[in-house]
């Protein structure tokens, strides 16, 4: 099986170990540490032991003639979904006619962009429960985790997915085949939309520090209780306990900071409509009143502005 990875980053490279102990042939697309990689490979440090490995191929651009007579069975999209970065341009050099695209990225509503761009294949959408960073060129820590929750885009299973999720299965990570790829997705928004704009606004805050601030833990149930709403209105309504599950599941975990609480440290862009702006414009187009969200959304465009201006 071959599988181009566009976007080997920390998320990128760990699945791609992961298919590549599977036996599938890998081959990574990079923006940067090409020439280490292609020197050495990937070094990964895991709690799955050694994932080190070597792509079959490295490329250093999307623009690289693919090297095989043989189109990708599937192409990967991890990098991140920001605005002014086109996803569907970026696997399309790597597509034949049933090559199917495999999204392993944050946020919600993030396929459209993708699938009405390319309507001739097959979408699959996974979501990674996982905690990985890239920690040099070329390096990367996988900590915890690593389970992949996918399915059929808008909705269903198909074939290709259950055989590439039996692919990362035979690599080692646990994986949930789901009929509901976006009630999945409304699921790990619930945690997600709340807890990556309040870290940045918290100037990077870990979980410990926004839930154990004095009136933090009341903030963010609320911040949650209005993505519940949003995702009721939408068709996929989530089990009546979420909120103290999340709650409850976070504060079993060591202090973590969250990807966009990381992206903001590094000054890297964040993904603030994916993961935030998404939420808030599918609540306006529902008629759903979602005022925190609202707030944190805006406070966010603050922060942007100011940044711009070297404030």
């Amino acid at each position: 099986m071959r599988v181009v990875i566009v976007g080997a980053g920390a998320i990128g490279a760990f699945y791609g170990a992961i298919l590549k102990r599977a036996g599938a042939w890998v081959e990574v697309v990079l923006r940067s540490d090409v020439e280490v990689v292609r020197d050495q490979g990937f070094v990964i440090d895991s709690p799955l032991g050694n994932l080190s490995y070597r792509p079959d191929v490295v490329h250093d651009s999307v623009d690289d003639a693919p090297t095989s007579d043989r189109a990708a069975d599937y192409v990967i999209c991890c990098v991140k979904v920001l605005p002014g970065i086109d996803r569907a341009a970026l696997v399309t050099p790597w597509l034949g006619p049933d090559t199917q695209i495999v999204l392993i990225e944050n946020g919600i509503n993030i396929e459209p962009a993708v699938a009405d761009a390319l309507t001739d294949h097959d979408l699959i959408s996974c979501l990674a429960f996982i905690g990985v960073s890239r920690i040099g060129p070329g390096r990367i820590e996988h900590k915890a985790f690593g389970r992949l929750t996918m399915g059929a885009w808008p909705a269903g299973n198909s074939v290709g997915c259950q055989a590439l999720g039996a692919l990362f299965a035979a690599g080692g990570i646990d994986v949930k085949q789901t009929e509901s790829v976006v009630r999945e997705r409304w699921a790990k928004s619930l945690w997600n939309t709340p807890f990556n704009p309040l870290s940045v606004l918290a100037d990077g805050a870990d979980t410990v520090t926004m839930l154990d601030t004095p009136g933090s833990e009341t903030l963010v149930r609320a911040c949650m209780a209005e993505v519940m709403a949003v995702a009721a209105a939408d068709g996929h309504a989530l089990p009546a306990d979420a909120i103290g599950r999340n709650i409850e599941g976070t504060r079993a975990m060591p202090a973590y900071r969250n990807s966009m609480a990381l992206d903001y440290l590094a000054n890297r862009p964040m993904e603030i409509a994916a993961i935030l702006g998404n939420v808030v414009a599918i609540a306006q187009r529902l008629g759903v009143d979602v005022p925190r969200l609202r707030m944190l959304d805006t406070l966010l465009a603050m922060r942007d502005v100011q940044a711009a201006c070297g404030r």
